[in-house]
């Protein structure tokens, strides 16, 4: 399967993650992630591959999530980060088709 390239624009904070994902078996995904923001580098340090269908399975609780819960504190909780590198890993696994996703915030009321 082909290596998954990802960016993602963390918003507000200025940080854009790159995520490279690569999986040879069907199962099992690697990642190649590098960001300037401190948080998702402590992220990275605790992903280096893991189980597509023990992710999916396990929803919040997989390794992603855990690990993101573990490095992401306070204002950074709602980072998007970590939902990209799941997004990247299931395409890379063959799971889901390469499709931008985005969030648009507005406080204009419309």
């Amino acid at each position: 399967m082909p290596v998954v390239q990802a960016r993602i624009d963390a918003g507000v904070c200025g940080f854009v993650t790159e995520v490279s994902a690569e999986c040879d078996d069907g199962q099992n995904v690697k990642f190649v992630i590098a960001s300037p923001c401190e948080n998702i580098q402590a992220l990275v340090g605790r992903l280096v591959e893991v189980d597509v269908y023990s992710e999916i399975m396990t929803g919040f609780d997989g390794q992603i999530h855990t690990a993101a819960r573990a490095s992401l504190k306070g204002c950074c909780s709602g980072c998007v980060v970590p939902v990209g590198i799941f997004k990247a890993m299931q395409v890379a696994a063959g799971l889901a088709l390469p499709r931008p996703a985005s969030l648009t915030l507005d406080t204009s009321g419309n």
